[in-house]
């Protein structure tokens, strides 16, 4: 079945998390989406864990993309790009601002010769402003932009978040930045200019913080692991020296938790007889219902909170997580062919839709794998590809396999 976004071409010049992910995100929808990379290509593809010369890190966030590699440092790279950009409908890059100005690709230039573009810039503290070149990789921004002043213990060194947030907001933005101008285009036939700045999804994504510094003048503070506007809803050790999480939004919920845990008496009680009570509260409450938890197994709590439709969940790790029967039965990680890796397992994008949604139909590609097929496309003969290459415009892998997922 078709998918949402078949018959769109997407230009990527990105490395690492946040461009790659976002290009990734719109291949899985159907989009024909190439990675321009320079000759040593994708910094990504130096990461660990390597294993036959390829970066399993890359091959995780750069499914379903053709690799073209260009030298933007010769002209004639430069003029199969512009060539290019001339016949897509997405132009997605996450240089540092300024840098493809000086190309010739900036999005002036790029709009010039393909009025419908929609060009997308990625960035660490966007396109403007005094910082606008500033370096800034996912923990920096964590950092910049307050991320981190709210995370970890009280009084002690800020925690970084497990994942990255800082890059993986990012890409979300700017995909999103990316259909809304691809709706515009398809509408009114002109294509929009996005700034996506990484720190700004951050701060985006810290609506809490964000809403009661600005509306109070406080500054928020880390509170460990309790939460910002309710209690109880943090994580808890239990007697097997687990850790399991349960969070109870309204007063029901907090009647069943407190059953559940034998500690119905507390209900008369009218410190936690509201949700803003219990909050104002926390310091008494919680020391009442940690020894209850710390008498119960982390696999037990989680059952008898799960029967009475508390919710909860115990603190997996990431095998616990793909063991699991809910896992297992959404088909979250799927078997994928790769030429160098062979078979190797994936997780899948976590959309689903009812027909033509996003699957793994071409593994990440190898540097250069599809470089003199993109160039036969724009009308590159053979032997004009061959120049290329030896003049060091372009790369051709040895060899071009595309291998479905099963």
């Amino acid at each position: 079945m078709t998918k949402p976004l078949a018959g769109l071409r997407v230009i990527e010049l990105a490395n690492f998390i946040a461009g790659p992910l976002a290009g990734t995100l719109l291949a899985d929808m159907g989009a024909d989406v190439i990675k321009v990379e320079p000759p040593q290509g994708d910094m990504a593809r130096a990461t660990p864990p390597i294993r036959n010369g390829e970066s399993v890190s890359f091959v995780a966030l750069n499914r379903n993309k053709r690799s073209l590699v260009l030298d933007l440092k010769q002209p004639q790279a430069i003029e199969i790009l512009r060539k290019l950009a001339g016949k897509s409908d997405v132009f997605l890059e996450a240089y540092r601002p300024g840098a493809l100005d000086k190309l010739g690709l900036g999005a002036a230039d790029v709009k010039a010769i393909n009025p419908r573009i929609v060009y997308t810039s990625v960035s660490g503290f966007g396109q403007s402003g005094p910082d606008r070149r500033r370096a800034g990789v996912n923990l920096i921004i964590e950092a910049f932009s307050g991320v981190l002043s709210v995370t970890g213990e009280p009084g002690k060194m800020p925690m970084r978040p497990g994942v990255q947030s800082a890059d993986v907001f990012g890409a979300l933005f700017a995909t999103y930045a990316t259909l809304a101008g691809l709706v515009g285009a398809a509408r009114n036939g002109e294509g929009r200019i996005a700034d996506v700045s990484l720190v700004e999804a951050s701060i985006a994504a810290a609506a809490w913080e964000a809403a009661e510094y600005l509306e109070t003048g406080n500054v928020p503070q880390p509170l460990g692991n309790k939460h910002r506007l309710t209690a109880p809803y943090q994580l808890f050790e239990t007697a097997d020296h687990r850790y399991i999480a349960f969070g109870t939004p309204n007063d029901a919920l907090f009647g069943k938790l407190m059953h559940t845990l034998g500690l119905a008496e507390h209900l008369s009680d009218p410190r936690f007889a509201s949700y803003a009570n219990r909050k104002a509260n926390e310091d008494a409450l919680i020391p009442i219902v940690e020894p209850a938890v710390r008498k119960r197994t982390a696999a037990d709590l989680e059952d008898a909170l799960m029967t009475v439709g508390v919710p909860c969940a115990r603190v997996n790790d990431f095998k616990e997580v793909f063991d699991h029967p809910q896992i297992v039965a959404r088909g979250v990680v799927r078997d994928v062919e790769h030429p160098r890796l062979g078979k190797m397992r994936a997780t899948r994008n976590p959309v689903l839709l009812d027909h033509g949604g996003p699957s793994i139909e071409r593994h990440a590609p190898m540097l250069g794998e599809h470089s003199e097929e993109v160039l036969s496309e724009l009308g590159y003969s053979p032997a004009a590809i061959r120049e290329l290459v030896a003049s060091g415009v372009t790369k051709v892998a040895a060899h071009e396999t595309k291998i479905a997922a099963s």
